[in-house]
């Protein structure tokens, strides 16, 4: 049986269905914005996206706890 997934990353799945990207294009979007402090960024989302707070908060604490690619 696999580990049920915690953090971040538990919204995933919800953060998918309801807004209609998947994880990886969003996670771009975010390394792409000229912003770069989390709340920055969450608020980025909230007004741009329509995101909800909790699944932009996942998805920017996700992302930058990833770094930026080389």
């Amino acid at each position: 049986m696999a580990d049920a997934v915690t953090g971040p990353a538990s919204y995933f799945p919800s953060i998918e269905a309801k807004y209609g990207r998947p994880i990886a294009e969003w996670q771009e979007l975010i390394r792409a914005s000229p912003l770069t402090k989390h709340m920055e960024l969450v608020g980025w989302l909230k007004s741009e996206h329509g995101m909800g707070h909790g699944h932009a908060n996942a998805l920017v604490a996700a992302t930058l706890a990833e770094g930026t690619p080389a």
